[in-house]
């Protein structure tokens, strides 16, 4: 199991709101014991040079094999937080977006892998689903910008 820090810098991100009705498609986020702690939708870090359009793009690329179509205006989301002892911030760009590939509404699960390898797994969240299982939605502060999200 790989055991992640945050990294001691502030980093730039973006995810992709991907929607399924009312449920959210987010991936599994671990503790370092492999016990699911809470949800994130799919995204990943900006690189230098490229826009936050390029990043979501690509990011879905690489985890998911599909291109996106971005269908909703930018949310900016400050996220300071602390995993394991340690600090971690980011700023995080989020969208509403579609899927190209259509298959991916059908599938409860989606496992893909990482670039580093590190497998993962992504299921639509409903709201109810998170309340009822106790499961955190990261990163903090998006519910608040989930204008879609209802019971």
């Amino acid at each position: 199991m790989t055991v992640w820090r945050p990294p001691q810098q502030i980093r730039a991100k973006v995810i992709g709101l991907a929607w399924r009705e009312n449920r959210l498609l987010a991936a599994e986020v671990e503790d370092d014991n492999g016990r699911i702690k809470g949800v994130r939708p799919l995204g990943g870090s900006i690189e230098f040079g490229e826009t936050r359009e390029q990043a979501l793009h690509r990011e879905f690329r690489e985890e998911l094999g599909t291109e996106i179509r971005i269908v909703g205006p930018w949310h900016l989301l400050e996220n300071i937080f602390e995993h394991h002892g340690a600090i971690g911030h980011e700023f995080i760009f989020a969208a509403d977006i579609e899927l190209a590939d259509k298959t991916l509404y059908e599938c409860d699960e989606i496992r893909y892998s990482e670039l580093d390898e590190t497998a993962a797994t992504a299921r639509w969240f409903g709201r109810d689903m998170l309340r009822d299982i106790a499961l955190e939605l990261y990163p903090t502060g998006l519910e608040t910008v989930l204008s879609r999200w209802r019971d």
